[in-house]
Formats: C-alpha cells, sequence, structure tokens
C-alpha cells in the first residue's frame, strides 16, 4: 500500500505506517463509496471520532490500545473513511502502562488505508491548555470540514478537545453527536473524596463549570449517545436526540455455547464451591476493597468458594496486603493483568457469578462480558446494572457501600443452587442481546439517522 494512502498526523513529529496491504480488500467491497473527500470536501462516508484515548509510539510504531482498534475496525464496516483523534502520550510504553493493555499497531488494522489518525497534546493543567488550544482548534477545524459525520467524546474541562471540536462544530453550524461513557463529575467527586485538600478545592471550584461546560454542549449537540442508565439518566435531560447505547468488545462467537451453559449449571447443582471471578483494575472506583469484605464476611458464614481479580491497578498492593490480613490468601487469587483475552473469556465462562463492587456512575464492560460467558452478575445496583438484568434476569443487586448485605446475597444463593443454575441460564439469554458487530452498526445507523 502506497503510504499516502494512510495518513498520521502526530502533534510531535509525523509517522509513516509500514507495509504493503496491495492485497487488503477495498473499502468499496464492504460500504458503497458514493464520492471523493478532500480538504473542506467532507466525503458521504467519511466520519470523525475525538476522543481522550492515549497514543503511543511503541518500537517505532504508532499504537493504540487493543480494544480501541477493535472500535476502529468495526467503524470501518460502516464509514468509507475514519479520521481518529486521540491523546500523544508520547514514545515508548512504561512497564504500568505495558501491564495495563495490549497494544498493537495501527498500521495492521484491517482499515488502516482509510484511516487517518491524528494526535493532540495531551493538556488537562489550564497553561498547557491555553497553549495549545489555538493550534489545536484550527487542526480541529480542518478535521471537521474534511468530515460528514462527527462524534465527539466528552469527558473533562481543560484538555478536552472533544469539547473543543464542538465548540469549533456550533461556529461551522455543523450537526455533532457526543459521548459520554461515564458521568464523570461524579466520579471525579467519589474518587477524589480523601484527596489533599488542595486536589478537593480545585474539584469544588471546577466541577460545577464543568457541568454546565457539558450540559451546553450537550444541549447543542445534534445526538447524545450516553453509555448505560446511570449516563443516560444524568444526562440525557439535556439532549435533544438522546440514546442509551452500551459498548462490547464481545463477537457472537464469544457467546457461551449451550452444553457450557448446561455443565456450569451441572456443577453447581452438583454442589461445588462456588467460582467467583472479577476483571477490570484495582482502583477505587471499583470498589477492590469492598470485594474483599464481602468474601471476609461470606467465609466468616460458612461459604466455600474461590474468588480471582483479574486486573492490575493502583490498588493492586493494597488488595494483596489486606487479602493476606484478612486471611483470604488461600482462596482469593490477585493475579494482575491479564492480556490473552481468551483466557479471560475462558475465566468468565468457567465462573459462577461475577462479583462487583462498583462505587460510581459508570458502564464497566466487564458486566456485559460476563453475561456474553453465562456468568450471572451480584453486585451493587445501579441503573447500569439494574437494566442488563431488567428483561431476563440473569443477577441479583444490593445496595452501594454495603459489603453486608452482598455477602449475605452470596451466602443465599450458595443455598440455592437450583435458582443460581436459572440464574446462569437467564444471564446467558441475555448476553445473546450484545456483540460488537450488532452495537457498532447500530451506532453508525443512528449518526447517519441525527447528523
Amino acid at each position: 500500500m502506497p503510504l499516502d494512502m494512510t495518513r498520521t498526523t502526530l502533534a510531535r513529529a509525523p509517522l509513516a505506517f509500514e507495509g504493503d496491504r496491495t492485497g487488503e480488500r477495498d473499502a468499496a467491497d464492504a460500504v458503497p463509496r458514493t464520492g471523493g473527500a478532500g480538504p473542506g470536501d467532507p466525503g458521504p462516508g467519511s466520519v470523525l471520532l475525538v476522543t481522550h484515548v492515549p497514543l503511543r509510539r511503541i518500537g517505532g510504531r504508532l499504537c493504540l490500545d487493543e480494544q480501541t482498534c477493535a472500535g476502529l475496525e468495526r467503524w470501518g464496516e460502516n464509514f468509507t473513511r475514519i479520521t481518529f483523534t486521540g491523546i500523544d502520550a508520547g514514545e515508548g510504553a512504561s512497564a504500568d502502562i505495558q501491564a495495563s493493555a495490549v497494544w498493537r499497531p495501527v498500521a495492521d488494522l484491517a482499515c488502516a488505508n482509510r484511516l487517518t489518525v491524528i494526535a493532540l497534546p495531551e493538556a488537562y493543567r489550564l497553561l498547557p491548555f491555553a497553549q495549545h488550544y489555538s493550534s489545536t482548534r484550527r487542526r480541529l477545524a480542518e478535521a471537521i470540514r474534511a468530515s460528514r459525520y462527527l462524534c465527539y467524546t466528552l469527558g473533562s474541562l481543560a484538555g478536552d478537545w472533544g469539547g473543543v471540536a464542538a465548540l469549533e462544530s456550533i461556529r461551522q453550524g455543523r450537526p455533532y453527536a457526543v459521548w459520554f461513557d461515564r458521568v464523570e463529575h461524579a466520579v471525579i467527586r467519589r474518587t477524589s473524596a480523601g484527596a489533599p485538600f488542595r486536589r478537593r478545592l480545585k474539584n469544588a471550584l471546577s466541577l460545577p463549570l464543568m457541568v454546565r461546560y457539558h450540559h451546553r454542549l450537550i444541549a447543542r449537540s445534534a445526538l447524545g449517545l450516553f453509555q448505560g442508565r446511570d449516563t443516560f439518566g444524568a444526562y440525557a435531560p439535556r439532549a435533544r436526540h438522546p440514546f442509551c447505547v452500551y459498548d462490547t468488545h464481545t463477537t457472537r462467537a464469544d457467546l457461551i455455547p449451550e452444553e457450557a451453559v448446561a455443565e456450569k449449571a451441572k456443577t453447581l447443582l452438583g454442589g461445588a464451591p462456588l467460582n467467583l471471578v472479577y476483571v477490570g483494575r484495582a482502583s477505587a472506583m471499583k470498589g477492590p476493597l469492598d470485594w474483599l469484605e464481602t468474601l471476609r464476611l461470606a467465609r466468616g458464614a460458612g461459604l466455600r468458594f474461590t474468588a480471582t481479580w483479574w486486573g492490575d491497578g493502583p490498588m493492586l498492593g493494597a488488595m494483596r496486603s489486606r487479602a493476606e490480613d484478612l486471611g483470604l490468601v488461600d482462596c482469593v487469587a490477585l493475579p494482575g493483568f491479564e492480556g490473552d483475552r481468551e483466557r479471560l473469556l475462558a475465566a468468565m465462562r468457567g465462573a459462577h457469578l461475577l462479583l462487583f463492587c462498583h462505587l460510581t456512575p459508570e458502564s464497566p464492560r466487564c458486566l456485559i462480558e460476563a453475561l456474553v460467558c453465562g456468568t450471572p452478575l451480584l453486585g451493587y445496583a445501579s441503573p447500569y446494572s439494574e437494566d442488563l438484568v431488567a428483561r431476563d434476569g440473569g443477577g441479583r443487586l444490593s445496595a452501594m457501600d454495603d459489603p453486608a448485605a452482598l455477602a449475605a446475597h452470596l451466602v443465599a444463593l450458595d443455598g440455592d443452587r437450583a435458582g443460581l443454575a436459572t440464574m446462569v441460564q437467564a444471564a446467558a439469554r441475555t448476553g445473546t442481546r450484545f456483540d460488537e458487530e450488532t452495537v457498532y452498526r447500530e451506532r453508525a445507523d443512528l449518526l447517519r439517522r441525527n447528523l
């Protein structure tokens, strides 16, 4: 593939994609091409996605995390040309970054010959944001003029280039969509409760401004895409055309087979110790200490179980110390990050329950992934988790911040193995509603209908 077929724009220095893609299927085979697109000439099938996702150069190649790459390939199935902006995170990957995500070269994506990547400066502090504002807005203005469909992720105040893109779209008279995957101000307020005074003071001053700013941009948008019921409930009243959407990177091939559902039910009815699992970062918003406290209380009530938390994060060390202090090391495993997707899915398929203690209004994908794997949900109630299991069941939820109630549910389910086996079947039914191909196709259709 000629290098100029793939455009990559970086904040510091250009990086060309490697490789020859002459044998790759042409985009016209997937999506009808209805016209060209030059500067200032938005092609009918072009989309601009402005995000906060970090972009890194690793081994001389521009890379994105595996899940973002999977999403871009799905966008490529629905649009003829994609312009994607992320945050320039610089050269290489620290040990912490490498242990937190699987990174893929952008040049290896199936849609690479129709993809433009723009790395915008990281500017989450006021001074860098002011310094980069004018030049970055000009770059966004060019990308907006060259794209037919516009979708922006919002989530902060300073350094929120999605918000700047929305302001520029308003100036150009262009309709745009906003995307939220969590209630950002509520997450910040909850997770900074024990922070130093200066940080809490900063949040007390900035969060009201951020809320008003986001509300204004939502009100001016043509389409609001809000992931999960928590986010939808917080922002939908401000939007002209709000939609509750879900994000997943599982496919139809990942659905648990019927025979595996039957085998899981059989092991439950046979009285095997409960196998509990969680997949996610060990961070305060995920409630890792509540998770361990729930297990301590359940074990004290006589429950036999094994529990595994897959994932690293800033609280992993504290979790390991706490598990040792609570005498749980013989039944709780904290292996850290696992980059093998198939191994994680196998772990979830083999589990009897996904135990979670999320403390903030977000929409974590692991709940959907568990349902796809036929694993019922047991955790803190929120509009998001309640909505997932409202139709077919597949979960039991309790009040937030109450490990004792959660432990009581866990012990009760252990005593009702027939009921838990029924929950496994309900979870598997619910999981059939979620697959990557469908959610991205529906999202693309919403952009076409509303922009």
